[in-house]
């Protein structure tokens, strides 16, 4: 990029770049529907598709080779569209039934919105999660100072991440002039090239969100070179991804944006 670029608005994501530090809340109840159907899958595999619509999450671990092998030598035979289905009616009340102990504002986030505020940054946010989870996340990360101004859900666009189309609605209900004055901060793969496809500049987020998959606790009681390590290998996964930039959280993109390009003081 040359010259200084314009930032009208900024479009997070939520569970492991905004709250849920580690983005644990939704790995968990993966694993459980699947523990539920007698198939074992790990957190890892839980994790990869981390980002997609919920629906498009689980059929994507369905169709992981060791995942349909052991789901073929359980059920007899291969799964069917509807158990997908069946698993992701399955997965929603459970979801909602634990995202108040995954819903707690990530450290720095408030300081960071109003900092972007007080700069005449426009504040949007998409998710994975339906608008139906999405009213038990929303309300409380308010009540803890997060209230983005717009929230586009994953149940509201025709298809879900990596297309543009959350980012775009968002990004239009912001009322912005062009896709290029938007940034979007993701902690995902998926994240990065939905951002990537609406033609937005891209952060990718490395130690709060799924690439580290770890409480706040977990994070701390790691010896520093293991922390380290693990920090540069998701950094240049996500760099490999193409995004634009890697920060470890949300709290440093005010020094992200005080650099070249950005220019804002």
């Amino acid at each position: 990029m040359s010259g200084q670029q314009r930032i009208q608005a900024i479009l997070f994501d939520w569970a492991g770049t905004t709250v849920d530090f580690g983005s644990r809340a939704p790995a968990q109840v993966f694993v459980e529907i699947f523990r539920q159907r007698g198939v074992a899958i790990t957190v890892a595999e839980a994790r990869e598709p981390m980002g997609r619509a919920k629906r498009d999450h689980i059929a994507a671990v369905v169709a992981m080779p060791r995942v349909a092998r052991e789901w073929q030598r359980v059920h007899g035979q291969p799964a069917a569209e509807s158990d997908v289905t069946a698993m992701y009616e399955d997965f929603l009340p459970l979801q909602k039934s634990v995202l108040a102990e995954g819903s707690d504002v990530i450290a720095g986030i408030p300081a960071t919105i109003a900092w972007l505020r007080q700069r005449g940054i426009r504040i949007g946010s998409t998710t994975g999660y339906t608008r139906e989870l999405m009213s038990v996340v929303a309300p409380l990360a308010a009540a803890q100072g997060y209230a983005p101004d717009v929230i586009v859900c994953s149940d509201e666009v025709s298809a879900g991440r990596p297309a543009p189309w959350l980012n775009l609605r968002a990004a239009a209900e912001l009322r912005t002039d062009m896709a290029a004055n938007v940034m979007v901060v993701d902690d995902t793969i998926v994240g990065i090239q939905a951002g990537q496809a609406a033609g937005m500049t891209t952060v990718a987020v490395s130690l709060t969100g799924n690439a580290m998959g770890l409480s706040l606790a977990e994070v701390c009681a790691l010896p520093a070179n293991e922390l380290s390590e693990r920090l540069l290998a998701i950094e240049q996964e996500f760099l490999q991804a193409g995004a634009d930039y890697v920060i470890t959280s949300v709290a440093e993109l005010p020094e992200l944006l005080r650099g070249n390009p950005f220019g804002l003081t």
